[in-house]
């Protein structure tokens, strides 16, 4: 049973019956039988779907961020924007496929040799709840113009968000079924991916969902791209502007209520500078505020599930008492919905909880460091390798810094983000592969070498 919550109420709005086996089968079935037909269909008619599907998306923009809103505590104006920029994604890829998958003619023995990048086939999508949209595009953009056809699994919170993904296709007119909602439990989806239709997996969400992921794939010879969670480290150095290094790093601790994989976590602040730039902090994150996702001057909605919200409040207690101090927040509201208050922790060291484990949700864990080495040392005394960011005026010593961090992609004197443009995602334990920019659409194509005499 698909069960959606409303977060900002505790109410169940919805029950939906997952698919049956027999279902499950159909569906997978029915993206690939429609893999041919649009594999063989020109790139740039495939550029005309993307691009009307990009169009569909921009006119269902209210009713989308409205459905995330409800399902998953979104703020509308968040989610307002995460539909654009899922609308820009298709866009993006209808524009750029044909110049990233073009043949690469290369030197051999041969008369011609050269690299071509037809689709693997069907793909399945195994997508988290913290943006419905933007991850869904993520994934489907650049492998539908690639040539594959995609079943999405997306999570039993946002069964209503799932629909409505696969009506913007429909609506748009895009091919019938080379885009599938696949609305099951999580525990059938060992059997999506054993399906010897599907050709591989994309995944996103937690460690642990993912290397059982991961292993089921790899028994069956199947590619994956990983994106897993993180607790990205934020350098703050003392020759840093102070004033844009707290506006940007509460707006990444805090934006969707701090449900980000690749969010400011941990922020580690040089000495000399750590008492004013706390203070900072402590200032920005005061004038939050915390409301109903559908208020316009709501900065803060709910957590997404009331399990999400006590695993927080535990690592936000279990901190405090190894000698956190709390500035802000750190209290569990006693009114309907799960909601958890902008929770600012200071002093925070290697061995506690906010350290350790990703905080999911709007707490903010500042730690302090002698200098520059200490600070590399810290930022990589982690698990997790997905993004990181560096605060300096030395254009130089940031640089170098940079390299230095264990992260899939790090921010200099901005925010991490993701970028259609640009790869994204992990090392360590958070994944493997990447996702958008170039490199993106490649990891699902066969890369294939042609000699010719």
């Amino acid at each position: 049973m698909l069960i959606a919550t409303n977060p900002c109420t505790g109410k169940i709005i919805a029950e939906t019956p997952g698919l049956n086996s027999v279902q499950l089968h159909e569906r997978i079935g029915d993206a690939f039988r429609a893999a041919d037909s649009w594999q063989a269909t020109a790139i740039a008619e495939r550029a005309e779907v993307l691009r009307a599907v990009a169009t569909e998306l921009r006119a269902q923009k209210n009713h989308l961020a409205k459905l995330m809103c409800a399902e998953m505590g979104k703020p509308m104006k968040e989610g307002l924007a995460e539909v654009e920029k899922s609308a820009g994604c298709a866009d993006y890829y209808a524009e750029h496929a044909a110049e990233y998958l073009a043949p690469q003619t290369l030197p051999s023995d041969a008369s011609i040799s050269y690299i071509c990048h037809p689709p693997l086939g069907t793909l399945l999508g195994i997508l988290p709840w913290n943006a419905p949209l933007w991850l869904a595009f993520r994934y489907m953009a650049p492998a539908l113009m690639a040539g594959n056809t995609c079943v999405m699994k997306h999570d039993p919170n946002v069964p209503a968000c799932a629909e409505a993904i696969a009506k913007v296709f429909k609506d748009a007119g895009a091919p019938a079924n080379i885009m599938v909602n696949l609305p099951i439990d999580n525990d059938a989806i060992e059997t999506a991916i054993r399906d010897p239709r599907i050709a591989a997996v994309s995944f996103t969400g937690s460690g642990t969902a993912g290397r059982k992921v991961a292993a089921i794939a790899g028994s069956e010879i199947k590619p994956t791209v990983l994106e897993l969670g993180g607790s990205d480290p934020c350098i703050v150095l003392a020759d840093a502007d102070l004033n844009a290094a707290a506006d940007t790093a509460v707006l990444s601790r805090m934006i969707n209520a701090g449900q980000s994989c690749i969010a400011a976590k941990r922020i580690i602040v040089e000495n000399s500078i750590y008492d004013e730039f706390v203070t900072m902090l402590k200032t920005r994150m005061a004038k939050l505020k915390m409301g109903d996702p559908m208020h316009d001057d709501t900065d803060i909605g709910p957590i997404a599930r009331d399990d999400l919200r006590q695993n927080l409040h535990r690592q936000v207690t279990e901190s405090i008492e190894a000698g956190a101090k709390c500035l802000l927040g750190g209290e569990m509201p006693n009114s309907p919905g799960f909601f958890y208050p902008p929770t600012l922790l200071i002093d925070v060291t290697e061995n506690m909880c906010a350290f350790r484990e990703e905080t999911f949700g709007p707490v903010m864990a500042v730690i302090r460091a002698a200098d520059i080495e200490e600070a590399i040392q810290l930022a990589n005394e982690t698990p997790y390798g997905l993004g990181a960011a560096i605060w300096s005026g030395n254009a130089e010593l940031a640089a170098k810094t940079a390299e230095r961090l264990e992260a899939g992609q790090v921010a200099i004197n901005g925010i991490v983000k993701t970028d259609s443009r640009l790869p994204s995602g992990g090392i360590k334990g958070s994944g493997y592969g990447r996702e958008l920019g170039p490199h993106g659409i490649k990891e699902f194509v066969n890369t294939k070498q042609v000699w010719v005499k």
